[in-house]
């Protein structure tokens, strides 16, 4: 058997923090594959270079001018899938690749804007479509028997023990009702598993995001897990095989010097 590494991350911003903050946690981490959202460029202007350097040779990258945008470096031979039209616009939100046998999906869903409603927000009412969308997609499909892993930022905290304090933040966006309503139907839509939560019950808080608002996010420490790893049932006894030990969430990434709001998650698949 053998083990494979895939990390998520949003990094707000590939070219700025490519050396300071991705090159730091790979040099220790290791990831096979490490799958960046929020690059904030276009395909072409993605520092492959840089990753050549971390030890990358495979590279697939759905860029944005200014914005957006989805990549993933990786160790092993990657095989382009086409990137399916999830996203209602045209926005780089979402890829997927074949490596190792293994169907990836890397998604960046929108945010939302502020106000949780989708009559008066067309960023609320876009992330609604998206979900909805990429919903539908997996449905369509019978993923019972396929080794699918679907991973990233996908901007929702859905459990209770997911956020600093449920109460306050029903009415918050990436934490209304309706949202985790929309995750889950997505969820369930793709026979998909929340490997986090499958290792790590609630009660117990888990966290993938501090806003830059916290001067002291540690002190303060009110967090949300914005950033997820799910499977298929095909790969639940692989996801699974180590335990605790083989899902991390690497907190320390947030304290860096300019660091990107999100921490790195990563998954051991024992193969």
């Amino acid at each position: 058997m053998t083990t494979l590494s895939i990390a998520s991350w949003n990094v707000n911003s590939v070219r700025l923090r490519a050396v300071p903050l991705i090159a730091p946690f790979v040099a220790s981490c290791q990831p096979d594959v490490l799958c960046l959202q929020e690059i904030k460029c276009q395909s072409h202007e993605f520092p492959e270079k840089a990753f050549r350097e971390m030890g990358y040779e495979h590279f697939h990258v759905r860029g944005q001018k200014g914005m957006h945008g989805v990549a993933i470096a990786s160790k092993y031979p990657l095989q382009d899938l086409g990137d399916e039209a999830i996203c209602p616009r045209e926005e780089a939100r979402h890829q997927r690749v074949g490596v190792k046998g293994i169907e990836l999906h890397n998604f960046y869903i929108p945010a939302g804007g502020d106000e949780p409603d989708i009559e008066i927000n067309p960023r609320f009412a876009h992330k609604m479509d998206f979900l909805a969308c990429t919903r539908d997609y997996f449905a369509a499909r019978d993923t019972r028997n396929e080794k699918i892993v679907i991973l990233g930022d996908f901007n929702i905290a859905p459990r209770e023990h997911d956020v600093w304090s449920h109460k306050q933040l029903l009415k918050v966006v990436s934490h209304t009702p309706g949202e985790v309503e929309a995750l889950n139907a997505m969820l369930a839509a793709g026979d998909f598993i929340d490997v986090a939560r499958e290792v790590i019950p609630e009660p117990e808080k888990i966290y993938t995001w501090w806003s830059y608002r916290s001067k002291d996010y540690r002190a303060s420490n009110r967090g949300r897990r914005l950033d997820h790893i799910w499977v298929t049932p095909p790969l639940k006894e692989a996801a699974l095989a180590r335990g605790r030990d083989g899902f991390r969430i690497y907190e320390p990434e947030r304290a860096r010097e300019k660091p990107s709001d999100h921490v790195p998650v990563m998954l051991d698949l024992l193969l």
